[in-house]
């Protein structure tokens, strides 16, 4: 069954843009934001659907996953939700545009 554990989770929005959260009872928290009693960014966006979802042994743990998944991008959401781990670590490297360099004389 569905959400026995505690739980990370990715939502879809009608909008297509993604809700992060956990809970510990999966189920009942989906059905929550379906019937527009979640988060306040999920009721306007409605319906909403899930799209992946991993259980983890205590709610810290999930709790500590959500908000780092929150930080992510798209991209590297979305290399997650496909089990995709090269794309996930590319997503992850930080790019910089090369600074000009600095005249010390100034």
């Amino acid at each position: 069954m569905l959400g026995l554990m505690p739980s990370v989770y990715i939502l879809e929005c009608s909008d297509g843009s993604y809700y992060v959260g956990s809970t510990r009872t999966l189920a009942r928290r989906v059905d929550a934001h379906m019937m527009g009693l979640g988060a306040a960014y999920t009721r306007s966006r409605l319906p909403v659907r899930l799209l992946w979802h991993e259980e983890f042994e205590n709610i810290a743990e999930a709790f500590w996953w959500e908000k780092r998944i929150q930080n992510w991008s798209r991209a590297k959401r979305e290399a997650l939700m496909r089990g995709d781990y090269t794309a996930l670590r590319r997503a992850a490297k930080k790019r910089f545009e090369p600074r000009a360099p600095v005249d010390e004389a100034e």
